[in-house]
């Protein structure tokens, strides 16, 4: 009695290791990579790239598409590990984005492009420069509320 019941648990045991173990196949179409959910499930508007919004690469880039554009540029100079800088830049690209080509933000990662950063003056992040021609207009150093980022932009493009 004793060994018939050893004999079911390592029976169930057993059992319930391969049910818990195996592998599912995955259905032909994924393999082939197509899709096993209905066509009508997924948005097929084109993805709408943002050409107002650009990440500062080198020197030459920042003296090409800022220094010498015709479009006034928001600077953003902002580092990866700072939270403040994580908090503003997307309240200043959406700024941008809503002035829908009057203005370009121009972001400036601090770490990567130290020497445009000790050439603006730059002590803290995150600090934004608004330029026109070349020339900086404004500046300011820290969180400001969406109404004073409005201002600043306004005020650059008027």
């Amino acid at each position: 009695m004793a060994l018939r019941s050893v004999a079911g648990r390592v029976g169930a045991l057993a059992r319930f290791a391969a049910s818990s173990t195996s592998y599912k196949l995955l259905p032909a179409a994924l393999i082939r990579g197509q899709s096993v959910l209905p066509q009508s499930n997924f948005h097929t508007s084109p993805f709408r790239f943002n050409n107002n919004i650009i990440q500062i690469q080198d020197n030459e880039d920042f003296d090409k598409k800022v220094l010498k554009n015709t479009v006034p540029v928001v600077l953003d100079f902002h580092a990866t590990w700072c939270g403040p800088c994580k908090m503003l830049g997307p309240r200043l690209e959406k700024i941008v984005s809503d002035n829908d080509g009057k203005v370009i933000l121009a972001k400036v990662d601090i770490d990567e492009h130290s020497e445009i950063a000790m050439e603006y003056g730059v002590q803290a992040v995150p600090t934004v420069i608004s330029m026109k021609g070349g020339k900086v207009q404004d500046t300011f150093v820290g969180l400001k509320d969406d109404a004073a980022l409005q201002s600043f932009v306004d005020k650059l493009i008027a």
